[in-house]
């Protein structure tokens, strides 16, 4: 693994860490530290990656390749004697020269493990601050079971006096590794989308006045079946659709209303999304949903999806995290297999906030067919109020659930249009097995399927094939 800069390696140390404390399924701690030194010129800044795990190999040091200076490294298993440290030179391409063992520090006796890791770097303290805090902020939105977090910053006023300030702290999450992060994953995305993408430090009250309740969500759980090492991968999803007021304070507007950011957790870090998950996501029958799609693109690692038409008042975020549940503390490749389980979730989390939410995500026909039932509902409520079979009235009268004597136009129309919607809208959400199965409110529905959903089909093929974990 090829490392360009300072930040990318101090984030690859952030993701070994948290994978060697999911080793060790127990409480840990995890700390970057920034410390400088004044009085240098040009300032030396000193960042270091601590943590309680199970304790670094060689083997995660010796496929990088970094450019830039020596890296120190200390290690120490719980039934170690010592803490064995070493300076590890990336520059030199020979593995066996790349190493050089220092003096052994002991652990008098005491039974603990862990890894620090530490690099000395001339870049400039304030960006490396300001990029790790914002990295920080992106993993506030995913609390790692069992690890607790933290940013610290060491000023060093003068030589032998040092002060300390925690800039950032996260609390370990609660749920052990083998239950599904999916919950934590919701909470913690919803908090995000309060915050104005964690900008603000509390829930916006312009925008968000009654809480939790301007937003719409659905989540989704895709994994491999077969194999038990296919049978370790996870994709979860969750899509949030926020209902922003009207008139929003003037420090609120976004920028891009009409665009989706795409937020992808590898791991339970923050990462980079890959071309095949941008690749599954460009595939997704969006119409479906009554969106359409103008334009994907990758913006500083996230997805950004851009929409034709959206409402103004509406806004869609989106969060994936995708994790191996056998822990690899290599960070390898995503196989083939994450573009369909990305398909898959992400479609499940639309499915479900569709469901929960009636008339959201109507596809792009059923919308269409919405749009005739203010004439259709009115038309049969003046063919029953002119009738001059009372029976029958009294009849219609109760099949609508109404009272006699609210039996007037405007309570019947409103009544027959809201069960009319409320058909399609049911309709909608059924799959296509289940839709031919049933009856058509239009003749005319099933001339536009084949050609709706050829590619659709394609891709469902795709991806019961790698759920069966053959390859």
């Amino acid at each position: 693994m090829e490392i360009f800069s300072v930040e990318m390696l101090c984030k690859h140390l952030i993701f070994c860490a948290v994978q060697r404390c999911r080793l060790k399924n127990d409480m840990c701690r995890l700390s970057v530290k920034l410390a400088t030194s004044p009085w240098c010129n040009p300032h030396l800044v000193r960042i270091s990656v601590s943590d309680t795990g199970v304790g670094s190999t060689l083997e995660e040091y010796q496929h990088l390749k970094y450019q830039s200076g020596l890296v120190q490294a200390g290690k120490w298993g719980i039934s170690d004697k010592d803490m064995h440290n070493l300076n590890l030179n990336m520059k030199n391409t020979v593995s066996s020269k790349r190493l050089t063992r220092l003096p052994s520090t002991s652990k008098n006796g005491a039974h603990f493990s862990g890894t620090e890791v530490s690099i000395s770097t001339f870049e400039s303290f304030d960006h490396l601050l300001e990029d790790l805090t914002l990295f920080f902020k992106k993993m506030l939105v995913l609390k790692i079971p069992l690890v607790a977090v933290e940013l610290l910053v060491d000023y060093y006023n003068m030589p032998g006096s040092c002060t300390q300030n925690c800039i950032m702290g996260i609390e370990c999450g609660s749920l052990p590794f083998p239950v599904e992060s999916v919950t934590s994953l919701r909470t913690g995305f919803e908090d995000y989308v309060l915050k104005h993408r964690n900008k603000l430090d509390s829930v916006c009250p312009s925008c968000f006045s009654t809480g939790r309740e301007n937003l719409m969500v659905g989540t989704g759980v895709a994994s491999c079946s077969g194999n038990v090492q296919s049978n370790a991968l996870v994709m979860e999803a969750v899509v949030v659709i926020s209902e922003l007021p009207k008139v929003a304070t003037p420090s609120c507007f976004r920028e891009h209303e009409t665009e989706t950011q795409v937020l992808f957790y590898r791991d339970f870090v923050p990462s980079t999304i890959p071309k095949s998950l941008l690749s599954a996501l460009e595939s997704i029958n969006w119409k479906s949903y009554g969106l359409t799609l103008r334009n994907i693109m990758d913006q500083d690692g996230c997805a950004l999806l851009e929409w034709e038409s959206l409402s103004p008042t509406l806004h869609i975020d989106i969060i994936i995290h995708y994790y191996d549940k056998q822990v690899n503390l290599l960070d390898s490749q995503i196989s083939q297999k994450g573009r369909s389980l990305t398909r898959r979730a992400v479609k499940l989390a639309l499915d479900e906030l569709k469901e929960k939410n009636k008339g959201v995500l109507l596809s792009q026909h059923a919308q269409k067919i919405c749009s005739y039932a203010p004439d259709l509902s009115k038309t049969i409520a003046r063919l029953i109020l002119s009738s001059n079979d009372g029976d029958f009235r009294e009849e219609c009268c109760s099949l609508l659930g109404l009272q006699f004597s609210d039996f007037n136009m405007e309570a019947v129309e409103g009544s027959i249009r809201e069960r009319i919607v409320s058909v399609i809208g049911k309709h909608d959400q059924k799959t296509r097995e289940s839709r031919e199965a049933s009856e058509l409110l239009f003749e005319d529905q099933c001339i536009q399927r084949p050609e709706d959903y050829m590619e659709e089909e394609y891709h469902e093929l795709e991806e019961v094939y790698n759920s069966l974990g053959l390859d």
